[in-house]
């Protein structure tokens, strides 16, 4: 059994085929895939697929670094709504992103600190989203109690010097996905540092795709290419990567107790 920890199903890329996307993923043994909010137009898709699907597809709530904009405080009023009055599994997808544009810097900053502040009330796990921002995520992160904190940075890319600060920043697994995979990737050395016990695995569809998908759109089917990988780097079996990393999603997110 597979569990994809992070991916977008719910966007326009799928709106022709998820049935069939959903099936291709089931047939190869994907059993649960969680699904983390963008923005308050992602809202309704997300909780939409959810509900369709209970007990396959488990919700996140929260607001996309990219998303912070002009409107990041109306937005979070209401997705700040959303969470208290419904159930996730985690708060996410969060963090910063300054590869784009830094022009946004403060507001992301300060809307990443109040999610957390809302994942520790109510004892969520964070998904956090780091592009060119491990070193101001991190300054987030040290206003804050380590033994409060837990959650996964998501699309993890850093090198060892990030592992160490991560892991004495809260209780946090790493997630790993396509870009694994890739040649030129330097993951593959970075996990020397970090055993199985700190992975779980995601796709981040529609992006990222593994080789040989590269360029084309990823979906949660393809997450075997990323075990595959994970399988060959650790000298172990598929089926023990599979086993391992869904055990990890499992007790980050208490998925054997969510109900929605």
């Amino acid at each position: 059994m597979i569990i994809d920890t992070h991916a977008h199903l719910y966007a326009k890329e799928f709106d022709s085929d998820i049935a069939e996307v959903v099936d291709r993923a089931k047939s190869l043994g994907v059993n649960k895939i969680l699904l983390p909010n963008i923005d308050c137009s992602s809202i309704y898709s997300l909780q939409n697929l959810c509900e369709k699907n209970p007990g396959f597809f488990y919700p996140m709530m929260g607001l996309h670094p990219c998303s912070v904009d002009e409107s990041w405080e109306s937005q979070l009023k209401e997705i700040e709504a959303k969470l208290f009055s419904n159930k996730y599994i985690a708060v996410g997808e969060i963090g910063m992103d300054l590869y784009w544009d830094k022009s946004f810097f403060e507001q992301q900053q300060k809307a990443l600190k109040i999610q957390i502040e809302w994942a520790i009330s109510l004892d969520l796990p964070i998904v956090i989203h780091a592009r060119d921002s491990f070193n101001e995520i991190f300054e987030v992160l040290e206003c804050f109690d380590s033994k409060q904190i837990k959650g996964v940075f998501h699309c993890f890319t850093g090198g060892d010097e990030e592992v160490k600060r991560i892991r004495s920043l809260g209780d946090f697994l790493f997630g790993i996905g396509g870009v694994v995979t890739y040649k030129n990737s330097n993951l593959p050395s970075t996990l020397n540092s970090l055993s199985l016990d700190e992975l779980i695995v995601e796709t981040d569809a529609p992006y990222l795709s593994p080789v040989p998908y590269r360029g084309k759109r990823n979906e949660s089917s393809y997450i075997v290419e990323v075990i595959t990988k994970l399988a060959s780097i650790y000298h172990v079996s598929i089926d023990e990567v599979s086993k391992k990393t869904t055990l990890n999603a499992e007790q980050l997110f208490n998925l054997k107790s969510f109900k929605l």
